[in-house]
């Protein structure tokens, strides 16, 4: 199977590139700067230059690029590198597969911040979006930027994952040293429910749709038990041998992380129910086995 990767360099798309190479896979990497061997392909998705027949030739796209979330989130200029990093990218790739005669499926990033605050009701991909948070609204025009290669007839897979727990990666990895000083604190009163997924069953699953020729739609990328807040705070202090009796006003949160205190506070009980459905086995199904794995 031949792969192309917009967004190889970071540390999901280097995990899932070298997975996908161990099994068999022929991958190709979109590259900012000029291609070094002929596993990259220069493009510019900002000016709209991107190599088409290495799009028409690959079987799977995937898209994984986009600005850091770690930033001056107060920033107008943050939130529009956030924002234009992930649907312009988006928007070439499937522009490009929709011009294509030959049509690759194309696997998009996106985020579980899609469904907003729903409580503690159970949330699937057939949950609805609720609310106006920031992540939220990203998660809406990131989507929307598929539409062109999903009406063309090709496979989409909208990837809503959730954050990825790995010691090597944020946000376990700006966590680790403040629960190590026994600063660990649950935010608010704990009681939101926070998905996440480990690294293993991140790249897991995403090379299971890659190679599932037969489905497409949202997918929700995260272990099939969330914890809420406060469970996690424990667990995670408890894997470090730490206490953990701290907690983080709702309302300093608010001041302090602005536009993404929706993403710490808002609760999504979600479950990965069409991930299941196609038949993906995870490895990791709770809270304990996320971070057993991650810290391992």
């Amino acid at each position: 199977m031949r792969v192309v990767i917009a967004g190889a360099s970071g540390f999901l798309g280097s995990h899932l590139s070298d997975h996908l190479r161990v099994h068999g896979h022929e991958v190709t990497a979109l590259v900012r700067g000029p291609a070094r061997d002929a596993h990259e392909s220069q493009w510019d998705p900002y000016a709209g230059q991107l190599d088409a027949e290495v799009i028409e030739a690959a079987d799977v796209v995937v898209n994984l690029a986009g600005a850091p979330l770690v930033g001056n989130v107060h920033s107008r200029k943050w939130a529009e590198q956030v924002l234009q990093s992930r649907v312009v990218t988006t928007r070439v790739l499937a522009g490009t597969i929709a011009a294509g005669e030959r049509k690759p499926a194309l696997l998009a990033g996106n985020g579980i911040s899609y469904y907003g605050d729903h409580g503690s009701e159970q949330v699937t991909e057939a949950s609805d979006s609720r609310g106006d948070a920031f992540l939220t609204r990203v998660t809406h025009a990131w989507q929307a930027a598929t539409e062109p290669a999903a009406e063309t007839g090709a496979r989409v897979c909208v990837l809503r994952s959730a954050p990825v727990m790995d010691r090597m990666s944020p946000p376990l990895r700006q966590l680790r040293p403040l629960f190590w000083l026994g600063l660990g604190a649950r935010l608010g009163d704990g009681s939101q429910h926070m998905p996440m997924v480990s690294l293993r069953d991140w790249v897991g699953a995403v090379a299971f749709l890659a190679e599932s020729h037969d489905v497409s739609g949202p997918f929700n990328i995260c272990c099939p038990e969330p914890p809420t807040n406060a469970e996690f705070t424990r667990a995670l202090a408890q894997a470090l041998g730490r206490p953990s009796f701290l907690a983080a006003p709702r309302l300093v949160l608010e001041k302090a992380t602005g536009p993404m205190a929706s993403a710490l506070l808002s609760s999504v009980n979600a479950r990965p129910a069409a991930l299941e459905r196609a038949g993906y086995d995870f490895q990791d199904q709770d809270v304990r086995d996320v971070l057993a794995t991650a810290l391992a």
